[in-house]
């Protein structure tokens, strides 16, 4: 009788370690790597994790390709991420192509502090069913200080090589670098997107880009060109404005910051359509995405949170005491001069444009 009970209470006590253990899940996370994974992660990854111990978030840096790496894993039939972070214009082209979940804003996501509706607190935010925003930030342009002797003041000179000889880094893209370059050759700001709808639009923005094409490095994931900088490898580099503040102000590199033309675009999370995690990932993202998460966030890196709600919680950067509004790309100081990417042209143009563009890095 005692070894009957005794193997009782051992199968039970294996079973108990086997539910246990079942419960456990992992979510990987794809998001853009460097300081930005690393806000995540200090803002809303750990925290979760402490408060769910049975859940484990594992980091993918695969954002700046993910739309592609998502489509390839649909066509497999092998969803094996759980949540991606992408910029809008590709939010909604993946939403376009069903291969993400729509989201109900009011019910899937937490209201504000005060009730007010998650839709009305991100607002214009939300540009698509399937898109959760997260923040606002820039691609603007940093410079090594101490090694040009005219620091750039205008979109311009990012194009001349007199005013300013050396090395630029740009982002191996067409987003970005077509709009800047027909800025450059004298194109107002406000139709910018209207003269890119044109054969001849494009063909003036690669003209001016081949002014400068054989004094580019040209960069995919966003910790590079900050890198770049560090190591005077070039003079000039584009890059998200969070990266450029964590190298400035964390890092204390030689780097200004130009913000004269930065594209103010926008950020967020989309869940895969088909993921086996999916009643996991939608409690985390309900609570990772609440007024005060998106706060936090700031507190690590110099992007805006996408809820109003959150605006008035930013304070101060989390380590260094400094106050993080004067470094956002939405101060009025660095707001001067602002391009808003334009979300429906780049869905629909993104593709095509890519494309054109890669035919001319190798000619």
């Amino acid at each position: 009788m005692k070894l009957k009970l005794t193997s009782v209470a051992a199968g039970l006590a294996s079973g108990l370690l086997l539910a246990g253990t079942a419960q456990a899940v992992d979510l990987t996370v794809v998001s853009w790597g460097g300081a930005y994974t690393a806000s995540q992660q200090k803002a809303y990854h750990e925290p979760y994790m402490k408060m769910n111990p049975d859940i484990k978030i594992l980091n993918d840096d695969s954002a700046s390709e993910g739309l592609a790496k998502l489509r390839a894993q649909v066509e497999a039939g092998n969803i094996s991420w759980d949540l991606v972070d992408m910029v809008a214009s590709a939010a909604i082209t993946a939403c376009d192509e069903g291969i993400v979940l729509e989201i109900d804003h009011d019910t899937m996501l937490a209201p504000a502090p005060d009730g007010t509706p998650a839709s009305e607190d991100f607002g214009d935010m939300i540009v698509s069913e399937c898109f959760i925003p997260q923040i606002v930030y820039s691609t603007t342009f940093g410079y090594r200080t101490d090694l040009v002797k005219t620091p750039p003041t205008s979109i311009a000179d990012v194009f001349d090589l007199e005013k300013i000889p050396g090395k630029r880094s740009l982002e191996k893209a067409s987003i970005n670098n077509l709009e800047w370059a027909l800025i450059a050759d004298g194109v107002p700001p406000e139709e910018v997107y209207d003269v890119l709808e044109t054969e001849e639009g494009v063909d003036r923005a690669f003209a001016k880009l081949d002014t400068i094409k054989d004094q580019v490095v040209w960069w995919v994931k966003g910790a590079v060109p900050t890198q770049l900088l560090a190591d005077g490898e070039v003079v000039m580099a584009s890059a998200y404005n969070g990266r450029l503040f964590s190298a400035i102000e964390e890092e204390k590199q030689p780097i200004g910051m130009m913000w004269d033309w930065q594209v103010f675009d926008l950020d967020g999370w989309v869940v895969p359509k088909g993921g086996k995690n999916e009643a996991e990932v939608l409690k985390y993202l309900k609570w990772a995405t609440d007024t005060q998460r998106l706060a936090d966030q700031a507190k690590f890196i110099s992007y805006g949170p996408a809820r109003k709600s959150s605006a008035p919680l930013v304070g101060k950067h989390a380590d260094l005491g400094i106050e993080m509004g004067p470094h956002m790309p939405t101060a009025p100081e660095n707001a001067k001069t602002t391009l808003l990417f334009n979300f429906e042209f780049w869905a629909d143009r993104r593709d095509e444009l890519d494309e054109r563009f890669n035919a001319w890095l190798a000619q």
